[in-house]
């Protein structure tokens, strides 16, 4: 009910506000389950791609956004239920193992599960590396996966800006992905590997980003590296106050 509550909230507003357009809507079923696996440019993700598909969408998010204290917290926690988000733990381990369980049995109601493979926003931009959990979900529960690649969300809504720029939306769906050649190979990681990048190859014709076989988390901490770095060499290399003679 939550879901239903605030999606007819929001429509009207960012429809107006955004104009986003989709093509390739035809290829989303009307009815059972299905892996919408898209590219992750902004937090806005969630909540444009939602917005343009009449069914109801679950994603998989992390935890944190469930256990913030205070009001603040609890509003964060409504929100993402509302908009139709499930707490996972992305700590790995055990904790992938449970992520994958959840999915599946999401997938095993009927419903559309959304999955971003990157498992994490681009840094810049470009379309990194995907996880094999999309893959190893598509074969255990037996459903397609359908490519969806979200379009200038990180131009309206860059990391770290809570107030979105005005700007136009736009959202390119695929056609379904069959994987059933695969049926009982999920334990092949191989297979996997081979499926997801095959996934990864549609987001990256749809979407028209630049390809980087490097996962986005790796890419993540080069780039903060590197940004301390500099911060460190104009910090020694600054003018130091000249000695007072004694």
């Amino acid at each position: 009910m939550g879901y239903w509550i605030v999606k007819a909230i929001l429509t009207p507003i960012l429809r107006t506000l955004f104009r986003p357009w989709i093509e390739g809507g035809e290829h989303i079923p009307a009815e059972g389950a299905a892996i919408l696996a898209s590219n992750h440019l902004s937090f806005s993700d969630s909540i444009f791609l939602p917005l343009v598909v009449p069914r109801r969408i679950t994603f998989l998010a992390k935890a944190d956004y469930f256990t913030g204290k205070g009001v603040k917290g609890k509003l964060t926690k409504g929100f993402f239920s509302g908009v139709g988000q499930v707490p996972i733990d992305r700590s790995g381990g055990a904790a992938s193992e449970a992520a994958l369980r959840t999915g599946k049995r999401i997938l095993t109601d009927g419903n559309l599960l959304g999955l971003y493979p990157e498992g994490t926003r681009s840094p810049d931009g470009r379309l990194y590396r995907g996880k094999t959990g999309v893959a190893r979900m598509a074969l255990e529960a037996g459903v397609p996966v359908i490519p969806v690649a979200m379009i200038n969300t990180d131009v309206v809504q860059p990391t770290g800006k809570k107030i979105p720029n005005l700007g136009r939306v736009g959202i390119r769906v695929g056609k379904p992905l069959d994987f059933s050649r695969y049926k009982g190979m999920e334990g092949d990681r191989f297979v996997l590997r081979s499926i997801t990048d095959e996934i990864m190859y549609e987001l990256m014709l749809l979407s028209g980003q630049e390809y980087v076989d490097q996962y986005a988390t790796v890419a993540k901490a080069d780039i903060e590296d590197a940004r301390k770095a500099a911060t460190e060499a104009m910090v020694s290399d600054a003018p130091r106050p000249a000695r007072r003679a004694s």
